[in-house]
């Protein structure tokens, strides 16, 4: 067997990344995503393309957020792992999968090899995600009318909900920010993003109940990509209240006011409730989502399956 070549791209060379198959159905993933040519890499084998992938980031950022594109041909895992480690970039990587793909055994092969391919490249599984798409065929979830949302302009009150919220959450990432930094990298994480994010600040929400105490918040929010429900959270002394469903459903309504022709979303795979809460209001599962993120260099990578 031949060696591997690693290829940084450019825009003359751009093509080479669309020489390759498409079992998992990346292409029509990512109609609306916006790569840099300089930001994909390819590796190559006898002059064809056995393993590639896309590094993402938002227009104005100097570093990639994340890879949310890896692809390897059969039998490659070690070209996509070294792919991988050969990057000038070690960020999160995304692998994104059609819904159903485990029953399907094609789909479960490829994606499987892409599974193997991270791990040799030392990356860990962090969490399986659902993706949903809601587009107005669905019909406007009802709005219940039992809480008071209003516009906040002060970042110290979605700080403090969202430690509070994080203080019992069943979100991945979140509770990774908490092993490594505590509640307090947990929210900053969050209210970065969210600053990140090229929608206006005027559209997060605090939800409160009528006698004045705080539910939630919710924050409707554009991404690159489009419009989308960027965070849910309920405060955990007034969880068990079905809440949850008022700030998806008005979040899902504020979007379309502002013009919304579809809205994403995404909620781990364990995250039954919030799950239920989708499906309650609209939002069919459209894909599947399993994260990998750079392994603690001091320890071994953990399986995935």
């Amino acid at each position: 067997m031949t060696d591997t070549v690693i290829r940084a791209l450019s825009a003359s060379d751009a093509h080479l990344f669309d020489a390759m198959p498409d079992p998992l159905g990346a292409r029509d993933a990512h109609r609306l995503t916006r790569f840099r040519p300089d930001w994909k890499r390819v590796a190559l084998r006898d002059g064809q393309v056995v393993a590639r992938g896309a590094w993402w980031g938002g227009p104005d950022d100097a570093q990639p957020v994340n890879i949310n594109w890896f692809d390897v041909a059969e039998g490659e895992e070690e070209a996509g792992a070294a792919l991988l480690r050969s990057a000038p970039w070690q960020v999160e990587l995304e692998i994104n999968l059609p819904g159903g793909w485990r029953e399907e055994a094609g789909l479960r092969a490829a994606a499987e090899a892409r599974f193997a391919a991270a791990r040799a490249a030392g990356y860990e599984l962090l969490v399986e995600r659902l993706i949903y798409r809601w587009t107005p065929e669905q019909g406007l979830p009802e709005r219940p009318g039992r809480l008071r949302f209003g516009a906040e302009p002060d970042d110290a009150v979605f700080f403090d909900a969202l430690r509070r919220i994080h203080s019992a959450t069943l979100d991945a990432h979140a509770l990774r920010a908490i092993e490594e930094g505590g509640l307090d990298r947990a929210a900053q994480e969050e209210l970065d993003f969210f600053h990140w994010c090229p929608s206006p600040r005027e559209w997060w929400q605090t939800a409160h109940t009528p006698e004045g105490d705080l539910a939630g918040i919710h924050i409707p929010a554009h991404n690159p990509s489009g419009p989308t429900v960027g965070f849910i959270g309920v405060v955990p002394e007034q969880r068990g209240r079905g809440y949850a469903h008022d700030l998806l459903a008005e979040c899902t309504h504020v979007l379309v006011e502002q013009g919304a022709e579809f809205i994403g979303a995404a909620t781990d795979r364990t995250n039954v409730p919030m799950a239920a809460n989708f499906a309650k209001a609209g939002f069919p599962v459209v894909r599947e989502r399993i994260n990998f993120h750079p392994a603690d260099p001091a320890g071994p990578a953990a399986p995935a399956s």
